[in-house]
This record gives C-alpha cells, structure tokens and sequence, in this order.
C-alpha cells in the first residue's frame, strides 16, 4: 500500500493563551478559524494561514505555568521572501519575543526567535542549494541581496557534502521510494500465508 504523508498541524499547551494568539495572529498573520472550551475546562484556539486548512496551529490552554522546560524544539514557517524575512525580523523588536538570529544552514535562511512564552520559531527561505546538517552559519539580513547571496553560496560551496538542491531532491526522492518498496516487502511478509 502506498500513501502520501504531509504534516497537517502544530499543537502547544501555553499559559497565556490571549497573549499567544496575539503574537501568532498579529506577528505572524494567522487568522483565528475556530475557538472554544475543552472538556478538561480549558480553552482552545485553532489558527490558520491557509484556506485549504482549518488549522495549521493550535494553541491550548493548561500549560503548566512551573514547568521550567519546553517540550516543542521550535515551530519552523517558510516565507514567501527574502524581503519578507527582513521585515518580519524588523518586526520582532515590537513584539512580545526575542531574536536568537539570522543564520543559513546552506539549504535555507533562517530568522531565530522565541514567542512570548519561549518557544523556539524559526522563519526561513529555501535556497538554491544543500549541505549536511546540522549546519548553522550566521548571517548579515542587512547586507544587499547580491552580496548576501553570494556570501553565503561562497560559505556553503566549501563545505563537504555541497550540491544542488535539485541534485539533493532527486536523492531523497529515491530514498523515500526505497523505504516505501522495503514498507511493502514487510506488510507482504506479514500478510503472507
């Protein structure tokens, strides 16, 4: 049996749930879609920036409010620009957040921040090309396009592992066939006589 498989939505428990749908509806543009009352007593908001989906983001209310930690290792949103990237990392400065940076990771640029109750987000851009990873560059949003672009491809082209991101599409391509065939072998196993 063959299947597609995508990412459809992001939860979190948060403390101050008005404070969070401020950030992410008025910061980031999620519309709210939907909101009410849980059967634990709590409140849930669902929120959205795509009309195909009802709910790209859920926040919820019963956040532990000692909890010294948290769960979630980052939210991560593509941008639609390079010129969006930079305003939105304007931005930050009058939010209820912190920026942690701009920095590549060769196959994207990326703007670090944390929301208002410390959540890592990440917003990025895709780029043309591919490095092993973990790989994390700090980078300079305010230099000109050009040189930013031609600063990071002169970081990158170096590494071991360099290639088109085209060339690295076509790899994964075939590793996800791969896993697909060998998923199928083991449920025909199982399902043999």
């Amino acid at each position: 049996m063959s299947f597609s498989l995508t990412l459809s939505h992001v939860g979190l428990f948060v403390t101050d749930l008005p404070r969070m749908v401020d950030f992410y509806s008025g910061f980031l543009g999620f519309a709210v879609s939907d909101r009410g009352g849980t059967a634990s007593g709590g409140e849930i908001v669902f929120l959205t920036r795509d009309p195909r989906e009802h709910h790209q983001l859920v926040l919820a209310s019963g956040r532990p409010a000692d909890l010294q930690f948290n769960v979630v290792n980052q939210l991560s949103f593509r941008v639609d620009s390079l010129a969006t990237l930079r305003e939105l990392q304007r931005g930050i400065r009058n939010e209820h957040a912190t920026e942690l940076g701009p920095m590549t990771h060769g196959n994207a640029l990326s703007v670090y921040l944390h929301d208002p109750e410390k959540n890592r987000v990440e917003l990025l851009i895709d780029t043309p090309w591919y490095v092993p990873q973990p790989c994390r560059v700090p980078v300079d949003l305010s230099l000109p396009d050009d040189e930013l672009w031609a600063g990071i491809e002169r970081k990158v082209r170096d590494m071991p592992g360099f290639k088109p991101q085209a060339e690295w599409k076509a790899d994964i391509e075939a590793r996800i066939a791969e896993a697909g065939a060998k998923r199928r072998q083991a449920s025909e196993r199982v399902e043999a006589p």
